[in-house]
């Protein structure tokens, strides 16, 4: 779902008019209206001397929210899905590959919990070297903490290379950043826009480098932290659309989208993903990550996966 500008071309309805009558009610993107009294929105539309347009405004938005939601399927149509059109992307890390059958699923949102420094950013980045040096599709990368690193790439991109110092290496290096699309995002505002261009692109198949096959957010938390802190209810309808934009990308696209999320303190001390119990729902496969004290060893270990039993461990180097 989008801003009320990014929808006028398809649906002139939602003109400037609309969109200042909206604004001034603090209202600038769908997100925005389905957390906001309808019944009093629709008061203050008839109060206008253009109340007529604005009803019908205010209907083209709610018919936008009816068609995403999904059909029905049946379990065969499922199996079908699953069989034919989702397969395994690899990430490049042996132990996280072996853990998962193979590696990341396409159609499915994989979440990456961990505390700082457990590893999750260099996965990240490793998963989007091997892809992009394998040439298997675009990489899009939304860095919420300045911590996308092109020397990192670089030394991924070094162990799946035999001539990474020599001219042709130069050259391989130079194809797989262009197949890394890295845009800087610090607010989950921006997210929601960068996403929507992201899915305009994939349906007007215009986005540059090939098919994207790699959604990578590091890290959700940082943008959904925030919200949740100073606006209350709003801060969780927020969270709730995010997560459920990434995951129809991630159907719809039959891409992989994977995010990163701290930890907080639980119950005796033992840390637990943050973000509490609604987004613990939003993630299809969720993985812990933790760090070996004094080496670069690192435990990953299955919380949650619709075909995995929960508990199993891996331990890989990064």
């Amino acid at each position: 779902m989008a801003p009320f500008k990014a929808l006028e071309l398809e649906y002139p309805i939602i003109d400037s008019n609309f969109q200042t009558f909206c604004a001034s009610h603090g209202i600038l993107s769908v997100e925005d209206f389905l957390i906001h009294d309808l019944y009093e929105l629709a008061a203050f539309a008839k109060q206008q001397p253009t109340s007529e347009k604005l009803e019908q405004g205010i209907t083209q938005i709610l018919s936008i929210i009816d068609e995403q939601h999904q059909p029905w399927v049946n379990g065969m149509e499922l199996l079908d899905d699953t069989l034919h059109r989702k397969h395994v992307v690899p990430t490049g890390c042996e132990g996280v590959d072996l853990l998962l059958g193979g590696g990341l699923h396409e159609g499915q949102l994989t979440e990456l919990v961990g505390p700082s420094s457990s590893g999750k950013t260099q996965v990240c980045l490793l998963a989007a070297s091997y892809l992009a040096s394998k040439h298997m599709g675009t990489v899009v990368y939304l860095d919420t903490g300045n911590s996308f690193s092109t020397q990192r790439i670089a030394e991924f991109v070094g162990r799946f290379s035999n001539h990474m110092f020599s001219q042709a290496g130069h050259r391989n290096f130079q194809k797989v950043m262009n197949n890394i699309l890295c845009h800087s995002v610090f607010d989950i505002f921006t997210m929601f826009n960068v996403l929507h261009q992201l899915e305009f692109n994939m349906k007007s198949q215009l986005q540059k480098g090939g098919q994207v096959r790699l959604l990578i957010v590091d890290s959700i938390s940082s943008l959904i932290t925030p919200i949740l802190g100073n606006i209350g209810s709003q801060g969780r309808a927020l969270m709730t659309s995010a997560g459920y934009l990434l995951k129809k990308l991630a159907h719809e696209h039959n891409i992989v989208v994977l995010v990163t999320n701290h930890t907080v303190g639980g119950e005796r001390g033992i840390p637990k993903p943050a973000l509490g119990q609604i987004w613990k729902t939003v993630a299809h496969v969720r993985l812990l990550l933790s760090a070996d004290h004094g080496n670069d060893t690192r435990s990953i270990s299955v919380l949650k996966h619709p075909s995995m039993a929960s508990g199993k461990v891996a331990r890989f180097r990064v």
